[in-house]
C-alpha cells in the first residue's frame, strides 16, 4: 500500500456572537431559588441561560445538532423541556445543565411545549399537525392526538380536569379527552389560522388569538357542574346554560345545530371580541401565573397588556356605571323611566378585560415571557429580531402604569448579520463587521473587547501591526479605524458604489481595492500630521486607478506580488501584471459571475468559487483549469486557502463549510454546524482556526486538532449518517390490521430503536445457542460419566459471569424508557415466543415486574392475531396469566 497524503481534522471550538435565535421562544426560569433572574433563551443548537442583572451567560445547555425551535419550563422549575427542529424533544435539568431524558415521536419542528399543573405529563404540539402527551416521570409516550390539518399553535392542560385544548393553523381549537384520547368538541369559530390561546378566570374562558386583529373570548360551561346546581334561572350574564346553544360555530352567531355527544362535557359560547391595536397577527399570546395579566404581540414592537379583573373589581365597575346610568336618568326623565335604564345596564366583555397599557421595545418582538414579582409588579422579557434581550417592569395596579426598562443584553453580538472576517496577523484578536457596527474579539476567551459603529461593512482587513483596521463599506467608502482609542480617524469615498473587496499587498504597504464603478484602485499607507496631536498618525492615499469594463467583484494579489486576479460581473476573473497594469490572463468557465476567489501561498494556483454552485482551480502561470469541483447546493460565498499549504474552505449558502485538497482535487471534511446560509469566513495566519459567520446570527470558531483524517474512515462514516438518515425517514412500521400512515403509537423509528431491537435479537440468538450448548453439555457429561468443563460465553462473563436469560434481561433493562415500544415494534414476529417465554421466568422470579408488563402487554397488543392462532404458544400465554396476576397484586400492596 502505497503512502497516503495526511490531513488534520478541524473541530467545532465555540459559538460566540450570539445572544438568542429567531426560532424559538424566551422563557423565565428559576436558579438558585430566584424567580425573574434568569431567563433561558434559544441559541440554534444550544440554550443559554442569560443572568438579567449581570448580562451574563451563565450556563449553556449543550443540544443535538438540530436548531431548538421551542421551550417550557417545568412547574417546579427543575427542568426545561426543549423541542428541536427535527421533531424531538430534551428535557434539561437546571442543576447539573444535563439531558437526561430524550423524546422522539415528531416528524417535524416543535412548535408547542406545556406541562400540565403537576409537572408529570407535557404536551407537545408539532408541524407534523399532531398532539403527543409524554410522561417525564416515566420516561415514555402516552398517546398520539390525531385530528388537526395543519401545524399544532398550542397545547393547553385544564388545571382541573382532564382535558387538553389545542389550537392549529387549520383554524380549529379542539378539545380533548385524556381518559378516553378523543376529541369530543371541535370549534370552528375562526376564518384564520389560531396563532395562540389561554384560559383565564378559573379556566371558565378561553382567549384565543388569530390572524386578524381581535382578541375573541369565549365562555366555558362544564356540565357536570352545571347539573350538580340545582334548576339555574335563566341569566342576563353571558355565560352558558342548559338551555342555550353552543355558537362555538361560525363567527355570524349561528349556533351549531346538532346536539351531539360533544355537549356532554362542556360548552362553549362566543363571549365577544376584544381589540387589538396591531392590524397584523397575533404572532404571541400568553397570560402570566395568576392568570390575571394576559398580553399579546403581533410582527411589530409593542405588547399590548390587559389586566382581568376579579369578580370583586368587575362589581364595583358595575355599581359605578349604575350610579351614573342613574345621574344621568334624573337629569333627562321621570323615575319610572329611571328604573328602566337600571335594567338596561349591561356588562361588557371591555368591563372584564381592561386594556393596561403598550409596552414598546427597541426592535421587532420575536418572543416573550411574563413573571409576576411578590412585591405586585409585572416583569416582561423580550427576545427581539436584531438579536437582543431587553427586560422591563410595570405595576398594573398604579393609575398609569408606565413600564420602565430594567435591563438589556447587547455587548457579545451584532444587531445584524455579519458580513466580514478578519484574523489579526497573531492569530489572538478576530475582527467582524455588520451593518452598523464594527467588534474585535479576543479569540481565547471570545469576549467583545471594541465595538466601534460603521456604515454598512462588506470587506475588511488588519492593517500591519494590528493597530488599526480597514473597513470597506456598500456605500463605497474606506473607514480607517485606530483600534486602542476605538475612534474613526479617516472616512474616503473610494468608490462610487459597493466597495466589495480589498486585499492587502504582500508587501504590506498598501492595499488594493475592487468596486461597484467597474474600477480597481491602489492604496498606499502614509503617516500624516495629525491636528489634535504632536503624533503622526496612519492615513492611506490613492495611487493608481485600474478601469475595467464590468463591475468588480473581487481583486487579490498574488503572494510575489506581481501579478492582480480580478473577478467581473462577467463571470470572467482577469489577471494583470501589477508594475504595468497590463492584461496578462483571462480565466474564464463559470456560468455565473465569480463571487470570492484566493491564490495560494506560492502563486502557483488560483481557486475561484462562484454563484454557478462550483469551484475551479486553475494554473497562474498558463491559465489552464486543472479541476472543476461541484463544491455546494447552493451559492459559494466564501474561499480561503490554507497559509502554507495548497488545502482551501469554502463556505455556501447550504450552510456547509468544506475542506479541499488542491493538488489531488479531493474533498476531505464537511463542517456542518450552522442553521442559515454562510456569509463569510476566515482562515488564521497559523491555519489552527477557522471563523464564520452566518445568517444565524452565529460566529463559529473551529480549531485544528492533532487528529488525523483518513479520507477512507471520512467516507465510510458519511455513508453511515446517510443510511442513519434513511432509517429516520423510511416508512414507520405498521401494526397489522392498521393501514400505513396511521400511527397512534407516540414514538418513532430512528436508529436509535433499530440498535436496540438489533440487541434484543442478538441477546436472543444468544439465549438459544447457550440452551443448545447447555443440552449438548449435559449429554456430554452423561456420556462420559463424568463433569466436563463447560465453556463459558465471553459476553456473559464480562456481565458478570451471569446466565443467558438473565443477560437478555440486562439487554431489556438497558434500553431507554423512551425507546422502549418503538423498539419491541421493529422485532421481527420469531423472537416474539423466546422472548414470552423469558417474560414468564422472568415474572416469576419477582424481578423488574413493572417493565416486564409494559413489554408482555405492548406484545401482546401488536402481535394480538398471531399470538392467539399460534397453538404453541397457549399454555405459555396461560401460565403468563397466573403469574403475571398474582405478581402485580403482590407489587400493588407493597
Amino acid at each position: 500500500m502505497g503512502l497516503t497524503k495526511q490531513y488534520l481534522r478541524y473541530v467545532p471550538s465555540a459559538v460566540f456572537g450570539l445572544i438568542g435565535s429567531q426560532k424559538g421562544n424566551i422563557v423565565f426560569v428559576t436558579l438558585r431559588g430566584e424567580k425573574g433572574r434568569y431567563v433561558a433563551v434559544p441559541a440554534c443548537e444550544h440554550v443559554f441561560i442569560w443572568d438579567l442583572r449581570k448580562g451574563e451567560k451563565i450556563l449553556i445547555l449543550q443540544g443535538l445538532k438540530q436548531e431548538v425551535t421551542c421551550l417550557c419550563p417545568s412547574p417546579d422549575g427543575l427542568h426545561l423541556a426543549v423541542g428541536y427542529e427535527d421533531g424531538s424533544i430534551r428535557i434539561f435539568s437546571l442543576l447539573s445543565g444535563e439531558g437526561n431524558v430524550t423524546f422522539n415521536g415528531h416528524k417535524a419542528a416543535i412548535t408547542s411545549l406545556k406541562y400540565d399543573q403537576l409537572g408529570g405529563r407535557l404536551a407537545s404540539g408539532s408541524k407534523d399537525t399532531d398532539t403527543i402527551v409524554w410522561d417525564v416521570i416515566n420516561e415514555s409516550g402516552l398517546y398520539r392526538l390525531q385530528g388537526h390539518k395543519d401545524a399544532v399553535t398550542q397545547a393547553l392542560f385544564l388545571r382541573e380536569k382532564n382535558l387538553l385544548v389545542t389550537s392549529g393553523k387549520d383554524t380549529m381549537v379542539k378539545w380533548w379527552d385524556l381518559d378516553t384520547q378523543h376529541c369530543f368538541k371541535t370549534m370552528v369559530g375562526h376564518r384564520t389560522e389560531v396563532w395562540g390561546l389561554v384560559l383565564v378566570s378559573e379556566e371558565k374562558r378561553l382567549i384565543t388569538g388569530s390572524a386578524d386583529s381581535e382578541l375573541r373570548a369565549w365562555d366555558i360551561a362544564y356540565l357536570q357542574e352545571m347539573e350538580d346546581l340545582e334548576e339555574p334561572e335563566p341569566k342576563k350574564s353571558r355565560g352558558s346554560s342548559p338551555g342555550t346553544q353552543d355558537t362555538s360555530g361560525p363567527e355570524d352567531g349561528t349556533p351549531e345545530t346538532d346536539e351531539t355527544p360533544e355537549d356532554r362535557i362542556l360548552r362553549c359560547r362566543k363571549a365577544g371580541s376584544i381589540m387589538r391595536e396591531g392590524r397584523d397577527r397575533v404572532v404571541n399570546l400568553a397570560v402570566d401565573k395568576t392568570g390575571r395579566i394576559l398580553a399579546c404581540h403581533g410582527t411589530d414592537s409593542v405588547l399590548e397588556v390587559f389586566c382581568i379583573l376579579s369578580k370583586a373589581e368587575v362589581q364595583k365597575k358595575m355599581d359605578k356605571k349604575m350610579k351614573k346610568a342613574r345621574k344621568k336618568a334624573k337629569l333627562t326623565s321621570s323615575k319610572g323611566e329611571e328604573e328602566d335604564l337600571e335594567v338596561n345596564v349591561k356588562m361588557t366583555l371591555q368591563d372584564e378585560i381592561q386594556r393596561v397599557t403598550n409596552i414598546k421595545t427597541s426592535a421587532k418582538i420575536k418572543s416573550f415571557d411574563l413573571i409576576h414579582s411578590p412585591q405586585g409588579e409585572l416583569k416582561a422579557v423580550f427576545l427581539l429580531q436584531n438579536n437582543l434581550v431587553e427586560s422591563y417592569s410595570l405595576s398594573p395596579s398604579a393609575p398609569a402604569p408606565q413600564p420602565v426598562r430594567t435591563s438589556r443584553i447587547t455587548l457579545g453580538a451584532h444587531r445584524s448579520d455579519v458580513r466580514t472576517l478578519s484574523f489579526s496577523s497573531d492569530n489572538i484578536a478576530i475582527l467582524s463587521a455588520a451593518a452598523d457596527s464594527v467588534k474585535i474579539w479576543n479569540r481565547a476567551t471570545l469576549q467583545c473587547i471594541r465595538t466601534m459603529t460603521c456604515e454598512y461593512a462588506l470587506c475588511s482587513f488588519f492593517v500591519p501591526g494590528d493597530r488599526q483596521v480597514v473597513i470597506g463599506t456598500k456605500t463605497g467608502k474606506l473607514q480607517l479605524y485606530d483600534l486602542a482609542s476605538g475612534t474613526l480617524l479617516q472616512t474616503i469615498d473610494a468608490h462610487d458604489g459597493a466597495l466589495w473587496s480589498l486585499s492587502l499587498s504582500p508587501d504590506q504597504r498598501g492595499f488594493v481595492t475592487g468596486g461597484a464603478d467597474k474600477s480597481v484602485k491602489f492604496w498606499d499607507f502614509e503617516l500624516v500630521k495629525d491636528e489634535n496631536s504632536t503624533q503622526k498618525r496612519l492615513s492611506v492615499k490613492q495611487t493608481r486607478t485600474l478601469q475595467l469594463d464590468e463591475d468588480v467583484l473581487c481583486v487579490s494579489y498574488s503572494p510575489n506580488q506581481k501579478l492582480l486576479a480580478v473577478s467581473l460581473l462577467d463571470c470572467t476573473v482577469k489577471i494583470f501584471y501589477v508594475d504595468t497594469l497590463k492584461f496578462f490572463l483571462s480565466l474564464y468557465g463559470h456560468k455565473l459571475p465569480v463571487i470570492c476567489m484566493d491564490i495560494s501561498h506560492d502563486g502557483a494556483l488560483i481557486a475561484t468559487g462562484s454563484a454557478d454552485r462550483n469551484v475551479k482551480i486553475w494554473g497562474l502561470d498558463f491559465g489552464d483549469c486543472h479541476k472543476s469541483l461541484f463544491a455546494h447546493d447552493d451559492s459559494v460565498m466564501c474561499l480561503r486557502f490554507v497559509p502554507r499549504s495548497h488545502l482551501f474552505f469554502t463556505a455556501g449558502k447550504d450552510r456547509k463549510i468544506k475542506q479541499w485538497d488542491a493538488d489531488k482535487f479531493e474533498h476531505i471534511q464537511t463542517l456542518e454546524g450552522h442553521h442559515q446560509e454562510i456569509w463569510c469566513l476566515a482562515v488564521s495566519p497559523s491555519g489552527d482556526y477557522v471563523v464564520s459567520s452566518s445568517h444565524d446570527r452565529s460566529l463559529r470558531l473551529w480549531e485544528r486538532t492533532r487528529e488525523l483524517l483518513i479520507l477512507e474512515e471520512e467516507r465510510e462514516m458519511q455513508r453511515e449518517a446517510e443510511y442513519e438518515e434513511s432509517v429516520a425517514k423510511e416508512d414507520q412500521p405498521v401494526v397489522p390490521g392498521e393501514t400505513q400512515g396511521d400511527n397512534y403509537f407516540t414514538g418513532k423509528k430512528t436508529i436509535e430503536t433499530v440498535k436496540a431491537a438489533e440487541r434484543i435479537m442478538e441477546a436472543v440468538e444468544l439465549y438459544r445457542e447457550e440452551t443448545a450448548k447447555m443440552k449438548e453439555h449435559k449429554a456430554i457429561c452423561k456420556a462420559a460419566g463424568k463433569e466436563v468443563p463447560l465453556p463459558i460465553n465471553p459476553i456473559l462473563m464480562a456481565y458478570g459471569n451471569i446466565s443467558p436469560s438473565a443477560y437478555v434481561l440486562e439487554i431489556f433493562k438497558g434500553i431507554k424508557s423512551s425507546e422502549l415500544e418503538e423498539s419491541l415494534l421493529v422485532l421481527p414476529f420469531s423472537y416474539v415466543p423466546d422472548v414470552l417465554t423469558l417474560f414468564n421466568e422472568f415474572i416469576q422470579l419477582g424481578s423488574n415486574i413493572e417493565l416486564l408488563c409494559r413489554c408482555l402487554f405492548f406484545l401482546l397488543r401488536i402481535h394480538f392475531g398471531q399470538i392467539t392462532s399460534n397453538q404453541m404458544l397457549v399454555p405459555v400465554i396461560e401460565k403468563l396469566k397466573e403469574t403475571t396476576i398474582s405478581k402485580v397484586s403482590q407489587v400493588r400492596t407493597f
